[in-house]
Order: structure tokens, then C-alpha cells, then sequence
């Protein structure tokens, strides 16, 4: 859809949870100007990297050789308990010289950026637990091969090399990334954006904070879980109940916010907050539930001062069920958008899930789409 329609005319390209940077990417491929806002400090740091994929192919092999030639295995005195968990010592060692190679060697310019992306690309390939990427860590875990770190470094950059070899010239296409809320979306002029490509979180409950917790261990950004939550967490839109921390639902749910759902969303609320006593964690996925779609009304109020008229969202959406207690999320999602003042919305069945294996939370059918606002 954006190149077909940049043959026409010069698109500008909006994705509000710009994750990875892979929209951003695919529209500057496509000749399309991107504005991407993201809110996770590492995945922003990542996504900023990939965006150097046009740069010197030659330089980061040459640069990265120099990296190996010079890195040595570096002791870690007192690592963070999580390291000393998932490495071995004679890996923890390598990767700590790998990263003091990296930081020495560096010239602050775009190839340290891809030099940083190849090295925390290889942090859990170079660990025996249960590490997948974008994973929690899952100690009880293991893998069946573990790769040896310089090995997996030059392995690593050796793919990103042919990755930017077959990119071809460098589109004069703009891709810009900020580091902020896609509740307030600040940094984006009023009616720039004709397209938006996005996939919010899922009210499913998954900590996007703890999933990179290795890596901002290792980088030293953190030192324990607890870190998370003033280091990340506090910054996310609330699609996880480790957000709710002293959470009152109470105003949001007769707020203009959340209007359109208010009743249906109030019976959510109450049913999930009678369904968490009869389980063991008891998670506050009632009060979860309510800051989902209070955060994602705000998401549209800002998306539609910053979309052109005649605009289109485009949003990977699933639907969820927290203790088996069903939310039609792209129905209310479209409510919310319309609310917030676009003309029109319909959704488009990609794939079912939780259907195949047997579910051990639920058994509730999902299903995952894309959900189109006009207007």
C-alpha cells in the first residue's frame, strides 16, 4: 500500500509503537517519509540503529574486524546476579570484553551504532537457558547448542553486511524516530500524517519491560526486575498488570475517555475483578483492562491532530481474554477512534488463535486482523 501509492506522491508515513523500527524501514524502502514514536529507551536505541542500514557495508565489516582482533575475555568482578545466572563464566567474560572492544574502539558515529546493534543482537544466542528473542528469561530452559561470543559477533555482522548489501542506493526518503508517548504523540505537526501502519500491545498481559531485561542488565542500565518499573515500565502504554501500581479506575471509567465502551468496559472490569479470586496470582487484569483502553483512547485524540483528512490507520490488532473473561478489542478500539473524530472503521480477519493447542488459561477463541480507520 505505500508503494503503490508513493508512485503517485510523496507519502508521510506515521507508526505510533514503532517497536524495532521495521515500519519506518519498509516506508523508506517504499520511498515514503516515516515518523516513528516509541517509548522503550532499548528499543528505541534498536530501532535507531537499524536505521543506519544504508550506511557503509565495508566500513562495519572492516570496523567490526578490528573489534575482534582487539577483544580479549574482560572479568566481571561482581556481576549482576542475572549474568552470573545465565552465562557461563568463560562466555561472561568474552561478551564483557566484547562490549569494552565496542565502547573503545568507538568513533560516535553511525557504525557504532550498528557495532552496538550486532553485539546485543548476540546476547542470548550466547546463553544455555531459555532465551528466544523478544523472550522472558526462562532459567528452567535450556538450549541444545550455545554459541561461542566472538564467534556468534562476527557471525552476527557478517548478516547485517549482506542485509545492507542487498538494500541497493539509499532512498531519499525520510525515516525519524522519537523517543516519547504515543498518548501525546508531541513531537508530530498537526495534519502531517497520510498513512498510519501500526501494531499496538495487546491487552495480554506482556511485560515488553521484562523482555529485555538481559540486555539492559548486561548494558548495565538496570540491575535487578525491580528496576523495570521506573526504567521502562512507567513509560508503556498499560497493556500488562505489572503496571497497576495504586491504579484508581474509578475516574476513568465515567471519564470522556472511554465513553463509547463505558458500560461494557465497567461489566469487563467487574467480571474480571470477581474471576481474579478464584486464582492464584490474582492479577489485576481488571484494573489492566481499564488503563488499556483509557491509554489507546488518548493514542486516537493524539493520532487524529496529527492525521491529514482523507488519512488512513492501519492497526494489527487481537483480541484478548484475561481468566477467560472475552474483550472484543478491535470493536472497541474502533469505537474509541470514532469518538475521537474519525469518520469510519471495519476490521479484517487475518488468522484465529488459540485454537490450535489446548490452552491451560482458556479456552476462548481469538482471532488477530487489521483494523482500518478512515478519515
Amino acid at each position: 500500500m505505500v508503494r503503490s501509492r508513493s508512485l503517485r506522491e510523496r507519502l508521510n508515513v506515521l507508526d505510533p509503537f514503532a517497536g524495532s523500527g521495521t515500519t519506518l524501514l519498509a516506508a523508506r524502502a517504499a520511498g515514503a517519509d516515516s515518523i516513528g514514536i516509541e517509548s522503550h529507551p532499548f528499543v528505541v536505541r534498536v530501532a535507531r540503529a537499524k536505521l543506519q542500514a544504508w550506511g557503509s557495508a565495508d566500513e562495519l565489516e572492516d570496523r567490526a574486524a578490528a573489534v575482534l582482533a582487539e577483544s580479549r575475555p574482560l572479568a566481571w568482578a561482581d556481576p549482576p546476579a542475572l549474568m552470573a545466572k545465565i552465562y557461563a563464566p568463560d562466555a561472561l567474560t568474552a561478551l564483557r570484553g566484547l562490549r569494552d572492544t565496542v565502547e573503545r574502539l568507538a568513533r560516535n558515529d553511525a557504525i557504532d551504532t550498528l557495532l552496538w546493534l550486532a553485539l546485543v543482537g548476540v546476547l542470548r544466542v550466547c546463553s544455555p537457558v531459555g532465551t528466544a528473542q523478544w523472550q522472558y528469561v526462562l532459567p528452567n530452559k535450556t538450549k541444545r547448542r550455545t554459541a561461542e561470543p566472538l564467534a556468534a559477533f562476527a557471525a552476527q555482522v557478517a548478516l547485517m553486511v549482506s542485509d545492507m548489501r542487498g538494500l541497493g542506493e539509499e532512498p531519499d526518503a525520510r525515516a525519524t524516530l522519537y523517543e516519547e508517548d504515543a498518548r501525546s504523540i508531541a513531537s508530530v505537526e498537526e495534519g502531517w500524517a497520510d498513512l498510519v501502519i501500526t501494531s499496538p500491545p495487546y491487552p495480554n498481559n506482556y511485560d515488553y519491560a521484562d523482555a529485555t531485561r538481559i540486555e539492559m542488565t548486561f548494558l548495565g542500565e538496570i540491575v535487578g526486575w525491580g528496576d523495570l518499573q521506573s526504567a521502562v515500565r512507567s513509560r508503556l502504554v498499560r497493556s500488562c498488570s505489572q503496571h497497576m501500581v495504586r491504579y484508581d479506575v474509578t475516574p476513568v471509567l465515567v471519564s470522556p475517555d472511554v465513553a463509547p465502551i463505558a458500560s461494557e468496559l465497567r461489566l469487563a472490569f467487574e467480571r474480571l475483578a470477581e474471576e481474579r479470586q478464584h486464582h492464584g496470582g490474582k492479577k489485576n487484569y481488571h484494573s489492566m483492562v481499564v488503563a488499556y483502553f483509557a491509554d489507546l483512547s488518548q493514542t486516537w485524540q493524539a493520532l487524529r491532530r496529527v492525521c491529514a483528512p482523507g488519512s488512513e490507520a492501519l492497526f494489527v490488532v487481537g483480541d484478548s481474554a484475561p481468566y477467560g473473561v472475552y474483550l472484543p478489542v478491535d470493536r472497541w478500539l474502533g469505537e474509541l477512534a470514532l469518538a475521537a473524530g474519525f469518520e469510519s472503521y471495519d476490521f479484517t480477519k487475518l488468522r484465529d488463535r488459540n485454537i490450535k493447542w489446548k490452552n491451560r488459561k482458556h479456552k476462548v477463541p481469538l482471532h488477530e486482523g487489521i483494523l482500518r480507520v478512515r478519515g
